[in-house]
């Protein structure tokens, strides 16, 4: 676990990647909102989470796969993992952000990801 780090992932770095290629300007983890977003589009209020299927227990394939070892224990984590996830989207959309979660999985497939993106966050004239 000590190994595990919460800030510039591989997927997030992929995500920031693609991002910059699109031509949007972000800030990253920003203290002062709920959950330290991945990414903050302030201009656009709108943030981006980048999750990992497992940490994040995603419905995906390698999300819901369930480590033998101590079942309990990682079962618990990825339930707290889970409800802190929705409270910080709560919390950040009850400020009036909008809130982006992408999922490590989805990178798989970068042209789709980067069409939902260009979906989500129009270019400001």
């Amino acid at each position: 676990m000590r190994r595990v780090v919460g800030a510039h992932t591989g997927p997030e770095m992929a995500v920031r990647r693609l991002l910059t290629r699109m031509g949007l300007r972000y800030r990253l983890h920003r203290k002062d909102l709920p959950g330290k977003p991945d990414i903050v589009f302030a201009g656009r209020k709108a943030v981006v989470f980048v999750h990992g299927c497992f940490w994040h227990g995603h419905d995906c394939a390698r999300g819901a796969r369930a480590p033998k070892a101590n079942a309990d224990y990682w079962q618990a984590k990825i339930g707290r993992n889970r409800e802190r996830d929705s409270r910080n989207e709560a919390a950040l959309t009850a400020l009036g952000w909008r809130v982006i979660t992408i999922w490590e999985c989805e990178l798989k497939a970068p042209e789709k990801l980067k069409a939902r993106l260009a979906a989500s966050l129009p270019v400001k004239p």
